[in-house]
């Protein structure tokens, strides 16, 4: 009866997020040592923590089961003192329930923190360079590795050496919040050399710099025999697109396009007008050219002028104006050729006047438009399944 009546009690007892230790180190008590439960006194001490573990992930952090048992493997503790001063940290500082839960996931370590001696210094730096807590709270949610930093060996001397590059702590800001991880690069090894080689070229593209100088000199290199003018931001867009891929995805990309009729020439030409082009995956180019070719019946050439209609959504821009174009065009309403910047490359505003509003349909088009807008959110996938089919 005893057993029966603490079990019920565990069951009954739920844990809020930022609960008493106390009572929570009691209820572990009261499930791990009671002397009339059989089966917990043959699970071992370290078993029994594990399980704790576990089921505080769950309860604090609304962790599934599977995703608790997965964070459990990398930490594991006895009391809850630093566990709920940490949540309760976070909490204070701005932090939802689903960043939190984000945190952890990424980096469950922090719970061994004393956030009074390994948190609260590092966002007591991070204000003073002058980021707002809402940006602070969005940035250390989606990049929690800087928190795992050390304050005095890697962040200050991090910033120190960038403010030395940037004479601005506002261009400061601006880059890391693009790229967060930027305060945790041994910048004097890798960062700095690949300044030097960009000198004479000026991005506010920070992420570019993250790769090894011999590398990253080479994908240089490689984008000037392209005929990329370094002069022109054109080029640095270049350099993005070639340090994101090795050379064995960049040919298969190549062989894509290949596949629905470009040629080298032609596939070159849009990377030289779009580099975007080439960073998407081959899934994506399969959908947007078979979308393109055998829907829309378009030559696939059109590409090489049009480079830029690869980076755009397919289901949320392409699909969905082409669908509104159908409609006009069967009504009489409108004849080609159509331009294709106009239709799928203009602005939200731009393309709703000169295709739709503009007409007396437009309240049947702009509902259409609207129901197949909402139905393309909610799907998952914005061009389709990986075998390169499309959601009309």
């Amino acid at each position: 009866m005893i057993y029966a009546y603490t079990k019920s009690l565990a069951v009954r007892f739920r844990w809020s997020c930022f609960s008493d230790s106390t009572i929570h180190n009691k209820l572990f008590a009261l499930q791990t040592h009671h002397p009339l439960s059989p089966s917990l006194k043959s699970i071992s001490t370290s078993t029994n923590q594990h399980s704790f573990t576990v089921n505080y992930l769950i309860n604090t952090c609304g962790f599934t089961p599977q995703t608790a048992i997965s964070v459990s493997k990398k930490i594991n503790f006895k009391t809850l003192d630093k566990p709920d001063s940490v949540l309760n940290f976070f909490k204070n500082h701005g932090f939802n329930q689903t960043q939190i839960s984000t945190v952890i996931r990424k980096h469950p370590e922090l719970l061994r923190y004393d956030p009074n001696k390994k948190l609260l210094p590092k966002f007591d730096f991070f204000y003073s360079t002058g980021i707002s807590c809402t940006d602070l709270v969005h940035i250390a949610s989606s990049c929690p590795t800087i928190l795992t930093h050390s304050l005095k060996n890697q962040i200050i001397p991090s910033y120190n050496l960038l403010m030395s590059f940037f004479h601005s702590n506002d261009k400061f800001m601006a880059a890391f919040k693009r790229f967060p991880g930027i305060v945790g690069r041994d910048h004097n090894a890798m960062t700095f050399p690949n300044i030097e080689i960009l000198r004479q070229h000026v991005t506010t593209r920070p992420r570019s710099f993250m790769l090894k100088p011999d590398r990253f000199n080479e994908v240089m290199e490689d984008v000037k025999k392209m005929g990329f003018n370094p002069s022109k931001f054109q080029f640095v867009k270049a350099v993005q697109a070639l340090r994101s891929m090795s050379k064995s995805t960049w040919k298969k990309k190549m062989e894509v396009y290949e596949k629905w009729g470009l040629s080298e020439e032609e596939t070159m030409l849009a990377f030289t007008r779009q580099p975007g082009c080439m960073r998407i995956s081959e899934e994506k180019i399969t959908a947007v050219l078979n979308f393109c070719v055998n829907t829309m019946g378009w030559q696939s050439s059109v590409i090489a002028h049009r480079p830029t209609l690869m980076t755009l959504g397919l289901g949320k821009r392409i699909i969905l104006r082409c669908s509104v174009l159908e409609v006009l065009l069967s009504k009489g309403l409108i004849k080609k050729p159509i331009s294709l910047r106009a239709l799928l490359v203009s602005t939200e505003s731009m393309f709703l006047h000169k295709f739709v509003t503009c007409y007396e349909e437009a309240p049947q088009l702009l509902k259409l438009y609207q129901e197949k807008l909402e139905l393309s959110k909610s799907h998952g996938h914005d061009y389709g399944s990986k075998s390169g089919t499309y959601q009309r």
